[in-house]
């Protein structure tokens, strides 16, 4: 299905998810309303080491981030398999990849609007204003 969030078109596979599309999408307007931190849906995560990618991603807490290198120490991998796992991401903004940043950067972001989107929704977790990430 396709989202809109602050003006960026966004795919999200609703197969994977246990909701109907139009309570994820009320779901996701409460989000950038910001009355909403976490996402009241079941997801299916595949049977894949982006399965277990994704896993490390949801347990992030809403405003925090982690990096590609330390979600790669929770799985005993590498970075740069993680960045691409993280790119294979099927339901984005459920499950938060953009709360994985490299080490002295934003890295990456595989939904439309690119890193502009994770900017976005890094921002607006942590009340910053748009460009309040400065440092990345």
């Amino acid at each position: 299905m396709h989202v809109t969030m602050w003006e960026f078109a966004v795919d999200v596979d609703e197969r994977l998810l246990g909701c109907s599309p139009e309570l994820l999408r009320e779901q996701l307007a409460e989000y950038e309303r910001g009355e909403r931190r976490e996402f009241d849906v079941d997801v299916r995560f595949p049977d894949s080491f982006t399965g277990d990618v994704m896993r490390v991603m949801a347990s992030i807490p809403y405003g925090e981030t982690r990096t590609y290198g330390e979600a790669a120490a929770e799985l005993d991998s590498h970075a740069v398999a993680v960045g691409q796992a993280c790119g294979r991401n099927p339901v984005p903004l459920v499950v938060p990849c953009h709360r994985v940043v490299g080490a002295d950067s934003l890295g990456g972001f595989s939904a439309a609007g690119g890193v502009d989107l994770k900017r976005t929704l890094l921002d607006h977790e942590c009340g910053a204003v748009q460009t309040g990430l400065d440092a990345f």
